[in-house]
């Protein structure tokens, strides 16, 4: 067993997932949960997700091996400084967190001494639906999780990280917080933020409720995303606002391109590029979701 006591800070569709793995893979004992929602922890407790529930996180730190916290990462610097001075020396400390630099920044200030025990992860396995009645024991089977070691991580520390999000499955990698930041601005955060903006420029138009009533299949797959947390999505662009802005200004050149093509009714141009789109998009399916369907 890797871990005789784990703490989770946030039993959501990501934190939940995360205890119903480990407890399936038999690579915990007792799970002690923690959040902001009575009924959610008390739908965790009874769906088995957690063995108990503590009124703070720091309640559910003590004694923990490993604590996760998986909360919106506006959050993150409370919580930190909440189960900063319960952690054991031993314990390790990691995270879900979509952004890195903006938790790393806030683990250091709150932690101090402490930051060599927390290894930064985040599972690349988010859906549109959340709480612990969206949890899944399956959730990060096969998925990636990208683990963003910080240099005072002893190796033992985030091998020990590496084998808890092994034990549910995942596939791991490592890059740096700055990486990481980089590139989810370009394949996440950017996508997401257009979702919300095209549902929310359609819902405000005069003739919204006609606009929907003919939207179909495209525009729900399109916006499907657009159902994801709104506090979570929010402290992800303030966070990585340098690197998500960079994105946008890139894509709205792009865009531009295309308006001209559309300008000049360019008819070879468009196809040109819906040709080189559809390729790429193929390739990546064949290469990354082989075996399933995307969003399973």
């Amino acid at each position: 067993m890797l871990f005789q006591r784990v703490a989770v800070i946030g039993v959501g569709l990501i934190g939940g997932s995360f205890a119903l793995a480990l407890k399936q893979a038999k690579a915990c004992g007792h799970v002690a949960g923690a959040g902001r929602s009575p009924a959610n922890l008390k739908l965790a407790l009874e769906r088995g997700l957690i063995d108990s529930i503590e009124g703070d996180p720091a309640r559910a730190a003590e004694g923990a091996d490993l604590v996760l916290v998986s909360a919106p990462v506006g959050q993150f610097g409370k919580i930190f400084e909440k189960i900063g001075g319960a952690l054991k020396p031993d314990a390790l400390l990691t995270d879900a967190g979509s952004t890195k630099r903006d938790v790393v920044d806030a683990a250091r200030k709150a932690l101090k001494k402490k930051t060599a025990q927390f290894v930064p992860a985040h599972p690349i396995a988010g859906a549109e639906k959340s709480g612990a009645a969206a949890a899944s024991a399956e959730l990060f089977r096969g998925r990636k999780v990208v683990i963003t070691p910080l240099p005072e991580n002893p190796e033992a520390a985030i091998e020990k990280v590496n084998q808890a999000w092994s034990s549910c499955g995942a596939r791991t990698s490592r890059m740096t917080p700055e990486e990481h930041d980089e590139i989810f601005a370009t394949v996440s955060h950017l996508p997401h933020l257009l979702a919300y903006v095209l549902v929310h420029d359609v819902a405000g138009r005069k003739n919204a409720n006609e606009l929907f009533s003919f939207a179909a299949g495209g525009f729900r797959d399109f916006t499907r995303i657009a159902s994801s947390h709104p506090e979570m999505w929010r402290d992800i662009c303030v966070a990585n606002a340098d690197r998500i802005g960079a994105e946008l200004a890139s894509y709205t050149k792009k865009l531009a391109s295309v308006k001209r093509l559309l300008a000049r009714r360019d008819a070879r141009a468009l196809e040109k590029l819906f040709d080189e789109a559809r390729d790429a998009r193929e390739s990546w399916l064949q290469k990354t979701w082989a075996g399933r369907k995307p969003g399973s």
